[in-house]
């Protein structure tokens, strides 16, 4: 999957170099909206920290064994945001999917779209047995989508992530690939 059409608005491809400006501006743009939920935009200095970043997704692909982990979300020709999967474990067959979309790109649907290929790529391709989201427990709208695509909420962690001043507990949802039909 180089490149996958959702829709005529919305496609999901592999993040390539050239990425790099497009990708670093779309963050910084987004930065105090985004802050809200995500612990690592202040390691985000610089097109090139971006340029490294868009690398080690591009090495993931080769560990994969030809198939991504990661992609660029885009819509209407731009970079909206990013969805993968932040973890894959092998053995189990279990992947962990993390996502964020630009601010300007918000209440579009564009996200709910790229979560559903998502899904169907980790279950059909990776030929995944359980997915999992890990969201803090105040992100609701965050929380909202795999809740809307039939993933159970199976708990909580408590003080899972530290963000910038505090931490956020974070609530478990997973999809079995038995349930995705």
């Amino acid at each position: 999957m180089l490149v996958h059409k959702v829709d005529d608005e919305v496609s999901l491809r592999l993040f390539n170099k050239d990425d790099s400006e497009e990708f670093y501006d779309l963050t910084i743009n987004s930065k105090s909206y985004l802050k809200e939920w995500l612990g690592w935009l202040d390691y985000t200095k610089s097109v090139e920290d971006t340029a490294q970043n868009i690398q080690s997704r591009c090495n993931e692909l080769v560990e994969n064994g030809g198939y991504p982990q990661s992609f660029a979300i885009i819509y209407n020709g731009e970079i909206a945001g990013t969805i993968g999967f932040n973890e894959i474990n092998k053995a189990n067959k279990i992947g962990v999917v993390g996502y964020w979309l630009g601010e300007k790109f918000q209440g579009k649907g564009i996200m709910s779209k790229a979560f559903k290929a998502v899904i169907d790529y980790g279950f059909n391709d990776l030929k995944l047995n359980r997915i999992e989201v890990r969201i803090a427990v105040e992100n609701k709208k965050s929380r909202a989508l795999p809740e809307r695509f039939g993933f159970k909420k199976e708990g909580e962690i408590r003080q899972a992530e530290w963000l910038y001043d505090h931490y956020v507990d974070h609530v478990i949802y997973g999809l079995l690939a038995i349930e995705w039909k």
